[in-house]
């Protein structure tokens, strides 16, 4: 990640084909050491291709991966009654968290 964002931003800052040295040069200026052989890889597969066209064809790809939003429904356990007795004592516990906060004013609001 940390080579796609050094080469991104070499290509934003007008070099239009960043060498294997350039992103080096970004990366050690932040104090971050460059992997090689992952940074050999990286510009060999982007070496001649447009950066803007494959962001462009990455987005649509993903545009078409589902991204959760469905969430299934948890199984009962053995015992009905236990699920409802939590959610009593998470109750119990949110009215105490209550009451705690609002004694720690102290009789002075934040714009007072």
């Amino acid at each position: 990640m940390r080579h796609i964002a050094a080469y991104l931003l070499l290509q934003i800052g007008g070099n239009a084909s960043p060498s294997a040295g350039d992103v080096q040069k970004v990366l050690s200026a932040v104090g971050i050491e460059a992997d090689d052989d992952r940074l050999e890889k990286l510009i060999s597969e982007l070496e001649g291709k447009d950066i803007n066209a494959l962001i462009a064809e990455g987005s649509a790809k993903l545009s078409s991966v589902p991204s959760g939003g469905a969430v299934a429904a948890a199984a009962p356990s053995a015992g009905g009654a236990a699920p409802a007795a939590a959610v009593e004592e998470e109750k119990k516990e949110e009215k105490k968290e209550e009451k705690e906060e609002s004694d720690d004013d102290m009789g002075f609001g934040l714009f007072d």
